[in-house]
């Protein structure tokens, strides 16, 4: 390969399509699922000549419930479970998911869901165990489902047996025997732990054949589905837990170092997110296996893959562990293209792009047209300073997925109420616009943009205002609760389908 041609070049085709998690889906039973809405979903992008599908990570979170801590980097969150089918299975009756009838059909309740969900999906299981049957419905073996995942899913299920053991403590805390990755092994054929290790076994095994048929579904209706990879991984996840080794740990198995980024013009104290960090002399040694194993489990959810911080794999503000905010921070550099050249020979046709926001570097830059990955533009950081500001629609590149704001920017109404009249005037000038219609106005400008790929979040498509934010980063309540309710849906698909198609084909989309 001539070291002037870039790893990756996929990104050739005009395309749009919309951003929302599936907790913001409609459901009788909490939260967004991979049930009966996420089809409707579909069937909306399809009429409405949408190709994509963008949501965040679908991994099982923890406290604060956010998609981008979650206890693992390969398994998926019970919670998109649709119970409908478990119903249908006769592993659940009505009467079973009774609670969760009574829980809000406009945002997720996170406290309540937790109180309930779980011990009726144990109760699935506890139906599907009695069987003795190796599949459910048409979801395959469980047995082939176990040892195609075993990289990653007997360790995954031990992990979670071992923090129900330990109600719910975070692994460090555990006691020495199940805290030593080697010594809870040694434990898991124990008739408590094997039984707790079954249960999450059966949870991951109807997630991923349920979100392999809608993956199926949507793909036979030209819809394939973008999803979010951050670039770390939870302190408190099975894998800094099973794999100490390849992270900065001390002998006492806490982190040396903690990942955030610098004081910048938003924050003076920068951003303390306190994951741990790669040892990434161990990950070369290995020659990425686990990175690998992560990238093709990955691609057992979604089509193509956004990597959250990309600059990360250029260099990553080490922040020493105990600190009390970012600023003590310094630049250290990562593997860069020899990461994604591992990548792209074990899984050739992967389909990445970099989430390279903010402060980017020449170097970042630099990196990133050698991997050839499409980068990203967003409208809501385009306006109020001057003509170069690389967001704006007349500086974007083909090789760009642009956006009027992802999901943690407020929506473009919320965002153009409470921005300057400075930058409100420009917004117009720029566009030509009165600014009465400033969600179409953006929506129109991504898709005029030479970007071949244009996202805009449900809620701009919907015209929604501030209300329906779904995660504002900083604030620690309140976040990833949003949902639509099924006839704002309809209502949008009857009003809006038609002239989406339009839009979309007279530019090329």
């Amino acid at each position: 390969m001539a070291s002037d041609t870039p790893l990756y070049n996929w990104l050739n085709e005009r395309m749009a399509g919309v951003l929302l998690h599936p907790t913001s889906l409609p459901s009788d039973t909490g939260i967004g699922n991979v049930g009966t809405n996420a089809y409707r979903f579909v069937d909306f992008l399809a009429a409405s000549s949408m190709k994509i599908w963008q949501i965040c990570p679908l991994g099982p979170t923890g406290y604060g419930d956010s998609p981008y801590q979650c206890f693992s980097a390969f398994a998926g969150n019970p919670y998109f479970i649709d119970l409908e089918a478990l119903i249908e299975a006769d592993l659940l009756s009505e009467a079973d998911v009774g609670p969760l009838r009574d829980l809000p059909d406009d945002h997720v309740d996170y406290g309540e869901l937790y109180s309930v969900f779980w011990a009726i999906l144990e109760r699935a299981y506890d139906a599907f165990a009695e069987s003795g049957a190796d599949a459910l419905l048409d979801y395959g073996s469980i047995k082939a489902f176990r040892k195609r995942e075993s990289y990653w899913l007997e360790d995954y299920a031990l992990f979670t047996a071992l923090k129900t053991e330990n109600d719910g403590a975070c692994w460090l805390d555990w006691p020495e025997n199940a805290r030593d990755y080697a010594k809870a092994r040694k434990r898991r054929k124990s008739k408590a732990l094997k039984t707790a290790m079954e249960l999450q076994v059966f949870y991951q095994y109807v997630f991923y054949a349920q979100l392999g048929k809608l993956r199926a579904y949507a793909g036979e209706r030209g819809i394939e589905i973008l999803g979010d990879l951050p670039i770390f991984v939870a302190l408190d996840s099975a894998d800094v837990w099973s794999h100490p080794g390849l992270f900065q740990l001390d002998d006492e198995q806490q982190p040396t170092a903690v990942a955030g980024v610098p004081p910048d013009y938003f924050s003076e104290d920068g951003q303390l997110w306190g994951n741990p960090l790669y040892d990434w002399k161990q990950h070369l040694a290995t020659d990425f296996e686990w990175w690998v194993e992560r990238i093709k489990s990955t691609l057992s959810f979604y089509d193509i893959i956004r990597i959250d911080h990309f600059r990360g794999f250029e260099s990553y503000w080490s922040v020493p562990a105990g600190e009390s905010t970012a600023r003590k921070g310094k630049w250290i550099k990562s593997p860069g293209l020899a990461l994604f050249q591992a990548i792209k020979k074990a899984c050739p046709n992967a389909r990445i792009v970099a989430e390279d926001l903010g402060v980017i570097t020449p170097e970042v830059n630099a990196l990133r047209k050698k991997t050839g990955l499409p980068g990203m533009a967003v409208l809501q950081f385009a306006f109020g300073g001057e003509d170069d500001n690389a967001y704006l629609p007349h500086n974007v590149r083909p090789n760009t997925v642009i956006y009027s704001g992802t999901h943690d920017n407020n929506t473009t109404i919320g965002w153009y109420a409470s921005e300057s009249e400075q930058v409100r005037d420009h917004v117009r000038r720029y566009l030509g616009v009165s600014g009465d219609d400033i969600a179409y106005d953006f929506l129109r400008a991504a898709v005029r943009s030479a970007a071949n790929l244009a996202v805009v979040p449900l809620q701009d498509l919907m015209r929604l205002d501030e209300s329906a934010r779904l995660n504002k980063p900083g604030s620690a309540e309140g976040n990833w609760q949003w949902r639509y309710l099924p006839e704002q849906l309809e209502n949008l698909k009857a009003e809006e389908s038609a002239g989406l198609r339009d839009l979309l084909d007279k530019y090329g989309r």
